[in-house]
């Protein structure tokens, strides 16, 4: 797995490029996680509010049809790297580099460069169940792959997908494989899953899920998404 620096004369974050080349008939080999031992799971009730455990990870999930689900995400993220985490942000079907997210990481001191990986794993444009194509399909398979191998790489404290829950919703990452990730996850990795419609399954297994409802919206009025708070 490469990386590719967009910007080689700043100390910027890694980001891996995805291979857009690749056809349908050379999808990356399936991946099967190792198996933990029992204590690695998901823990006890007892376990999971006992201070003993705080480098215990946890699953959180950000639903709903309200904004702020990526943006909770990102201040994680910010947080996390303060800490001195390493963490992968993988942003599912998001393409192109107009994202302010993306303006600010290469900006980050050379330090904090080092402890983020950003994955873009989408093309440039939004995905619905009426325009999906195989390229879609492509370039999301390639980033699921990357975070089955990165979850086990003892790398990371902190995996990130954005709009994960979309691209299961969509088909596009398999519901099943992703219970299998958040059920055998190594116990120390922090685990983080954004995007509308979060299925009931994934609910059920996450410790923390945040719903987000459009209580109101400027939207409505009619503006339009601004450079610096939407995107």
């Amino acid at each position: 797995m490469g990386s590719f620096h967009r910007q080689a004369d700043l100390p910027i974050f890694t980001i891996i490029c995805l291979n857009r080349s690749m056809s349908a008939d050379k999808q990356p080999p399936a991946f099967e996680p190792p198996k933990p031992p029992p204590s690695a799971n998901l823990g006890s009730v007892e376990e999971l509010v006992n201070p003993t455990f705080a480098q215990r990870g946890y699953i959180q999930v950000y639903t709903g049809d309200g904004k702020g689900k990526t943006t909770a995400s990102l201040g994680l993220t910010f947080r996390a790297l303060g800490r001195g985490w390493n963490v992968l942000l993988v942003l599912f079907t998001k393409g192109g580099d107009d994202y302010g997210e993306l303006y600010a990481a290469r900006q980050l001191s050379p330090q904090i460069s080092k402890q983020l990986t950003i994955v873009q794993a989408g093309l440039d444009r939004i995905v619905f169940t009426h325009n999906m194509k195989p390229e879609d399909a492509i370039e999301v398979a390639n980033g699921w792959e990357i975070v089955k191998r990165a979850a086990f790489s003892g790398k990371y404290q902190m995996i990130v997908m954005d709009e994960a829950n979309i691209a299961i919703d969509l088909g596009l990452i398999p519901l099943e494989e992703m219970k299998d990730l958040l059920r055998n996850k190594p116990p120390e990795l922090e685990l983080v899953l954004t995007g509308r419609r979060a299925h009931p399954d994934i609910i059920e297994l996450a410790h923390l899920v945040s719903e987000i409802r459009p209580i109101k919206h400027y939207w409505d009025i009619g503006v339009k998404a601004r450079k610096g708070i939407e995107y």
